[in-house]
């Protein structure tokens, strides 16, 4: 079933063999203003490749070919972020246990009460959306950084090291007021208001060391 996917109406994809259940789902969802798209099984949703827009995936447990625990550890390996909620019709606790601790939401034993799912599903669809918005937010600093020179990088990451100008200057074997120009030319073009927030800045920017 197709959804109606936009900015900012996020989807909700539901995977279960059960074609009753998705129905079921697919109308509780739609109810409350959600998109929904529907798959019988993990390989459906994955052949499908879904958007790249806000939502979250339920998914029952237990799914003909691909469980769905070795779907949530398929995600993982393909870097899909997605917030998973589990279904199950067992009651299975070493299971729920191996999804919560892979990162799933909630995991929910059916039957299950229509206001749980939709708490669950709220839960994971806000954190989806801060998800995005921080993935948001260091995207653009990094486009910013892109925009500085090379000299202006060096004296960047110098500066919120805590080195002083007369430091700079000498570390690069330049002038205390070039340093002030390109420290000013850094400030500006990552918009950075303050010392603090490009200390802030050039952590996001900065190469990770293994074992970091």
């Amino acid at each position: 079933m197709a959804a109606k996917e936009t900015s900012t109406t996020a989807v909700v994809h539901v995977i279960d063999d059960d074609a009753s259940m998705r129905a079921t789902l697919d109308s509780l969802f739609r109810s409350i203003g959600l998109a929904c798209q529907t798959y019988e099984s993990a390989r459906a949703f994955l052949e499908a490749g879904p958007s790249d827009v806000p939502g979250c995936i339920v998914v029952d447990v237990r799914l003909p070919g691909m469980s769905g625990l070795d779907f949530q550890d398929r995600l993982g390996q393909q870097g899909m972020q997605l917030p998973i909620i589990m279904m199950t019709g067992h009651g299975d606790i070493p299971m729920s246990v191996r999804a919560m601790k892979a990162g799933a939401v909630d995991f929910l034993s059916k039957p299950f009460r229509d206001q749980d799912m939709l708490d669950a599903v709220g839960v994971a669809i806000d954190r989806d959306r801060a998800r995005r918005a921080a993935d948001s937010s260091l995207s653009r600093v990094r486009d910013r950084f892109e925009t500085l020179s090379a000299r202006e990088r060096e004296v960047m990451m110098l500066v919120t090291a805590g080195k002083l100008n007369k430091q700079i200057a000498g570390d690069l074997g330049i002038s205390e007021i070039t340093v002030k120009i390109h420290r000013g030319a850094a400030m500006r073009k990552m918009g950075a208001r303050t010392l603090v927030e490009l200390v802030h800045m050039a952590e996001l920017v900065k190469p990770k060391t293994r074992g970091g």
